[in-house]
């Protein structure tokens, strides 16, 4: 996997992909993110207390010589979310869980995996020490990203999750940086 860059002086995460740079912009909740529909969100019906978490949200737009859908060398290629998972009541018991989303056109390419290594670190750098994802078990792509984005696989979440087609089981993944 490349070597990542950190932060850029802009506050904003950069790093190479070959000849395109990868990079993490965050949004604001109400800002349009990239369309990347998958059968891993068809949610259905969505409880109203969803709308209360408190979710930090990114683009990941890539660079290239080439112009791209939103100017001059760059198109927005999918978008990240992180909210904060508690597993006690001090401030050290607090986790980051991360979820992505990529176009359908820019899948398989490596830059989810870059991605989801970069938004590690930065909230590493914030002082998170784990960092962690789920993903379901039969998404085969994700789990081979999670993995070349140096997250380890822990185990299966029963029943954790319900789509619109019904419940799932959920691998975890975690990247963890003790501080």
């Amino acid at each position: 996997m490349p070597e990542r860059a950190g932060i850029a002086s802009s506050g904003q995460l950069v790093t190479a992909l070959g000849r395109v740079r990868v990079r993490l912009r965050p949004i604001g909740s109400d800002e349009p993110r990239p369309s990347s529909p998958s059968p891993y969100d068809d949610w259905g019906q969505i409880d109203p207390r969803a709308a209360d978490l408190d979710i930090d949200r990114w683009v990941i737009e890539i660079f290239s010589d080439e112009v791209g859908s939103d100017g001059p060398g760059v198109t927005s290629v999918g978008d990240m979310t992180a909210l904060p998972v508690w597993f006690g009541p001090t401030t050290g018991s607090m986790a980051m869980n991360i979820g992505i989303g990529i176009v359908e056109g820019f899948r398989g390419r490596g830059i989810g995996s870059i991605a989801q290594g970069m938004l590690a670190d930065l909230l590493h750098d914030r002082g998170i020490v784990r960092v962690q994802a789920s993903t379901d078990v039969t998404n085969e792509p994700e789990q081979r990203a999670l993995a070349k984005a140096g997250f380890a696989f822990e185990g299966i979440a029963i029943g954790a999750q319900v789509r619109a087609d019904g419940r799932h089981d959920l691998q975890v993944w975690s990247h963890v940086r003790v501080l």
